[in-house]
């Protein structure tokens, strides 16, 4: 905005009346010396500057100390509306969003410059060359978190990484088996006790430098050297060769059948061994990372990627958490779920069930009632997944009693009457003793937390609400939380994904159970790695069975995606975590011939 705009403004804001906008007001120039802050030869330079912008009418007062006339020539809306424009079209997200938060701005202003933003995000085609530069813009409503791989814990971060870093495997969904990825070919020896990888040759990192097996070597390593939370998967490797530039193995201590899985997890994103990590990936993906600050994620396609190049040249994600200024949830991004899609125009839209589902966790590591299993369970009736469904609706599509749908639908989950919830609690001696809920300051988990709450006090229950801060600690949880809502959004591998879950230490299970539970849980899933796939799956439910039974874990219910989109985008392909895959998206323009 030029400094005369925001001279305009100001006095604007402070002298022009909303219902005789344009008439002549009298004031001195001391009086506008005071509102603008600045001397009174400073005031007249500003004043012949408003007016060769046509931006007012000023008729001086004859003799010092008299009045003078000002007319203000347009509204102080349409001067910001018209500058928040500007701002779109000279690709000023960040100005315009600030704009948009300005005390000046009104209500209903807000909302028209919001509803503009939002007609702003989604495929633009800009003709910064010949051939134009097909750009995706996006919105988050929150901060992006470290975007370290062997530090990765939410679903978007992973998902970004998983857009700019390889593994040397990759599952498939589809044919629920693994293909090539930086490792064109593998083997494994009899037992299981050896695992061969073939690297491609010529692949580049987004520095320049080939990609070669000390690279790989060095990622594994790096995992140690950091003491990442992934250590759990890998401490069965006891040697790692090299022979060559572009073959590698890895000797284990014992036979591993689930090898291909942990080697193909986002983990084992392969980073260069030249570059001391700064908080950056550099990889050897489809997009690279051109720009990563507190406002904005620029991705701009990989030239010289060893697969096929992605059709979009560029993708902005702007982070906005706190923007609104309203009660409204400008979740740009997705209109439903934080999800990562937004579209200039919502003409169409996708559904994806999303694998995992919401639950109540409890913190064992505090004490408090919650500590008696009565009481877990009078809880487990109140937070019912069939009356969540008909009361609260939304995401909510089927209750779950496990991470995973289907074997939620081949369990009967009956709604049990509060009645029983008040008897457990007479049996527990419960005498109104507070119990913290903690829950993400969300839409539907706030809906959770309030419907729950209801509940509780019908059967006389106390329960306390503690809506986290975006930018909580885990100690803030730790402390402060009884029981907590958390949502587990599972990987297209979702037994790696399910195994994740109940072996990292990151994870909320080991975070506030206290240590007998966590040894319960890691005797189920004791030599796990040794066990054929049934085998796995089933001890994996077992470990499911113990948490469930003990309402360590109360499931809420699996959650349906949707993202809603332009008619104009192709190439949908729902991705890891549900999101779509931007490498593969491409936009139509034109009339298609017709």
């Amino acid at each position: 905005m030029e400094l005369s705009d925001a001279h305009f403004i100001r006095l604007a804001s402070a002298l022009q009346p909303a219902e005789r906008a344009e008439e002549p007001i009298r004031v001195t120039i001391e009086q506008l010396s005071g509102l603008l802050c600045c001397t009174p030869r400073n005031v007249k330079f500003i004043l012949r500057r408003l007016e060769e912008k046509a931006l007012i009418s000023w008729k001086p007062g004859r003799g010092r100390g008299h009045a003078s006339s000002l007319a203000f020539l347009r509204s102080m809306e349409d001067l910001l509306e018209e500058t928040f424009h500007e701002l779109l079209v000279q690709g000023k997200i960040k100005e315009a969003i600030e704009l948009i938060g300005a005390p000046e701005v009104s209500s209903l202003l807000r909302e028209r410059l919001w509803t503009e933003l939002n007609r702003q995000m989604g495929f633009h085609s800009e003709p910064e060359a010949s051939s134009g530069q097909d750009v995706l813009r996006m919105m988050r409503n929150r901060h992006l978190e470290r975007l370290d791989p062997a530090f990765v814990f939410t679903a978007f971060e992973a998902y970004i990484i998983g857009q700019v870093c390889d593994t040397l495997v990759s599952y498939d969904a589809s044919s629920k088996g693994f293909l090539p990825g930086l490792a064109h070919t593998w083997e494994h020896s009899d037992q299981y006790t050896r695992w061969t990888f073939y690297l491609r040759k010529g692949v580049r990192f987004h520095h320049g430098k080939t990609m070669t097996a000390e690279d790989v070597k060095y990622t594994l390593e790096r995992l140690f050297q950091v003491d990442s939370h992934a250590l759990w998967q890998y401490r069965d490797i006891a040697e790692v060769k090299t022979d060559g530039d572009y073959t590698i193995s890895f000797c284990l201590s014992r036979p591993n059948l689930f090898f291909l899985h942990l080697i193909g997890s986002l983990y084992m994103s392969v980073l260069p061994n030249d570059v001391v990590f700064s908080g950056i990936p550099i990889g050897t993906g489809s997009f690279r990372i051109a720009n990563l600050n507190k406002d904005v994620l620029t991705l701009t396609a990989f030239d010289s990627y060893y697969g096929i190049r992605p059709l979009l040249d560029r993708v902005e994600i702007w982070f906005l958490p706190d923007q609104a200024g309203s009660d409204r949830h400008y979740e740009l991004s997705g209109p439903e779920n934080d999800e990562l899609m937004a579209w200039n125009q919502y003409n169409s839209s996708i559904d994806y069930p999303a694998l995992g589902c919401r639950y109540i966790v409890f913190n064992l590591r505090r004490e408090g009632v919650h500590h008696r299993k009565e009481i877990r369970e009078a809880l487990r009736i109140a937070y019912d997944r069939i009356a969540l469904i008909r009361e609260l609706g939304g995401s909510r599509y089927t209750p779950a009693d496990s991470l995973l749908p289907w074997i939620s639908s081949e369990r009967q989950v009956e709604e049990r009457p509060l009645k029983e919830a008040e008897e457990l609690l007479r049996q527990a001696g419960y005498a109104g003793e507070p119990i913290q809920l903690a829950y993400p300051p969300k839409k539907e988990e706030s809906e959770e937390a309030e419907w729950l709450e209801k509940r509780c006090r019908a059967i006389g229950l106390h329960l306390m609400l503690h809506p986290l801060r975006l930018g909580r600690s885990d100690e803030e949880i730790l402390h402060n939380a009884d029981l907590l809502i958390g949502e587990e959004v599972l990987e297209d591998d979702w037994e790696w994904g399910m195994m994740n879950f109940y072996k990292n230490r990151r994870n909320y299970l080991h975070f506030l159970f206290n240590p007998a539970q966590t040894e319960l849980l890691d005797r189920e899933t004791e030599s796990i790695f040794q066990l054929t796939k049934p085998e796995r799956v089933s001890r994996l439910l077992q470990a499911e069975q113990l948490a469930r039974d003990n309402f360590w874990i109360l499931h809420g219910c699996h959650l349906n995606k949707r993202a809603k989109l332009s008619q104009s985008l192709l190439g949908l392909h729902t991705g890891s975590f549900g999101f779509l895959d931007i490498s593969r998206l491409w936009v139509k323009s034109g009339d298609g011939g017709n």
